[in-house]
């Protein structure tokens, strides 16, 4: 089964307006904007055939073709990253048999969390779409908490099955814990990384379902599948000691960074 890696990029962010050009200093002392950084993570994913930036403004587009990615034009209709790879798919020849859509604002994402999912599609071929889960350390629970103390979204958390299919995703923290209750142990609290990787029958099918009342209400494109009842399978993977974060925020720039020094 061949797979391509999408990163669907905006400009006109609500929370972070031209998020996709901001630049963050390397551990070298260097600049790269978000967008070249999310590229390069997709480069390093083995066993991908393409990647592409997908995005309807030139500025963006101009940038990552300088730094040497294929862009394709989409709509500027488009209102989330899932939206935009199905525009992208709808409009370009991609002949794969799994879209991956890396989002732009990501990336600290390791490939071996890319990887993982494209893995779980090849075993189980009845899986339309597939998503990554971490479970939190005390580290990021804390961020998380932190950011919904001071009214900031931040990450989004996943519940799922026991066959590991979604129940649900929030911007809140699920399930909730009880500070003072917290467990000795690992918490079972799991982040949802936003990468996504679907057959492209999913992913045209979103294209063609109207947006639903839980996907208003949070902001989450994952959503529309669940209220449509299309099965989101959770691939649990493992961090293996490296701290994971989205840019959601201008504050996160900092924390990327902070992360990028204990990488070099």
């Amino acid at each position: 089964m061949s797979a391509v890696i999408l990163i669907p990029a905006r400009y006109a962010s609500q929370r972070y307006p031209g998020k996709p050009l901001a630049e963050l200093r390397q551990p070298d002392g260097s600049r790269k904007s978000l967008i070249r950084m999310s590229w390069e993570a997709a480069c390093q994913v083995p066993g991908v055939d393409a990647v592409h930036v997908v995005t309807d403004d030139d500025r963006i587009a101009d940038a990552a073709k300088a730094f040497g990615a294929s862009v394709i034009m989409t709509s500027d209709q488009c209102e989330n990253g899932t939206a935009r790879c199905a525009d992208a798919l709808a409009r370009a020849t991609l002949n794969a048999d799994i879209i991956v859509n890396l989002q732009g604002d990501a990336p600290l994402t390791p490939p071996w969390f890319v990887e993982a999912l494209i893995e779980e599609m090849r075993r189980d071929p009845a899986v339309g779409m597939a998503t990554p889960v971490l479970r939190l350390d005390r580290e990021t629970y804390g961020h998380f908490t932190e950011d919904r103390k001071n009214d900031r979204v931040g990450g989004t958390t996943a519940v799922f099955d026991k066959h590991m299919n979604a129940l649900y995703f929030s911007k809140e923290i699920v399930p909730y814990l009880d500070p003072a209750k917290l467990p000795d142990g690992p918490l079972p609290v799991f982040h949802h990384v936003g990468v996504y990787a679907y057959t492209p029958d999913a992913l045209t099918a979103y294209g063609s379902w109207p947006q639903g009342p839980l996907e208003g209400v949070e902001g989450l494109e994952q959503l529309r599948f669940l209220e449509n009842g299309h099965q989101i399978r959770c691939v649990e993977v493992d961090g293996r000691g490296r701290v994971f974060w989205e840019l959601n925020n201008p504050t996160d720039i900092d924390r990327i960074e902070a992360v990028l020094r204990t990488l070099a």
